[in-house]
């Protein structure tokens, strides 16, 4: 099963269903259910800007999605029109946005992470 690892508290954000797509500077064919990893990486400007105070797991997979398709965001207007489901600041042409759907807490065990889908 394919797996992707997000910095904390990105990952908790989709658990949470606050974040419902996940911005990367690269593309994939990918569509289907994979698993999230909440990395050993803290985004600590981030975790400052949300007043975050709970703790986050880490280096573990938490969670499971499906993505469903891919938004291609060519200018800055289109992403800030998204922010609410991105939550990200951080637009350099393109970027993407994968659309995830069907997202899943699940018991969390440990696991290295890796860059971009990979497989377990």
């Amino acid at each position: 099963m394919k797996v992707l690892s997000l910095k904390q508290p990105w990952a908790e954000l989709i658990l949470q269903g606050k974040k419902r797509i996940e911005t990367r500077k690269w593309n994939t064919k990918f569509r289907g259910e994979f698993l999230i990893h909440a990395s050993k990486t803290l985004d600590k400007d981030k975790i400052k800007e949300l007043n975050w105070e709970n703790e986050l797991e880490t280096g573990k997979i938490v969670g499971s999605a499906f993505l469903s398709s891919v938004i291609v965001y060519d200018s800055e207007e289109r992403f800030k029109q998204d922010y609410n489901k991105h939550m990200s600041k951080n637009f350099k042409n393109p970027t993407y946005g994968f659309v995830l759907e069907s997202v899943q807490r699940i018991h969390s065990y440990p696991l290295k992470g890796k860059l971009g889908f990979f497989e377990v």
